[in-house]
């Protein structure tokens, strides 16, 4: 019994527009990491300063989640890993 297939055409302004659709890379609290940590990973990686980073790692302290970065869903994948490396819990919205 053949299995049916069913193919999505899509035009060349459906694909331009998934590729500009913009995502965001949140950064969530957790009971694991320090601030040290965060904050010497959002430099490093991010390219953060330090004053940057001490206020990203209070606000994902007092409001359990912040987001750090804003790009195409490869780009916030790539860096997602990176921090999830590092230990950070990190997701792609």
């Amino acid at each position: 019994m053949p299995t049916e297939v069913q193919e999505e055409t899509l035009t060349l302004e459906e694909i331009l527009a998934s590729l500009k659709e913009m995502h965001r890379l949140i950064l969530w609290n957790d009971d694991v990491n320090t601030f040290e940590h965060v904050i010497h990973c959002m430099m490093k990686y991010l390219d953060y300063t330090e004053t940057q980073s001490e206020k990203i790692a209070w606000k994902v302290h007092n409001e359990g989640k912040c987001a750090v970065l804003e790009g195409s869903f490869t780009e916030m994948e790539v860096y997602r890993k990176i921090l999830q490396q590092e230990g950070l819990t990190v997701t792609v919205d």
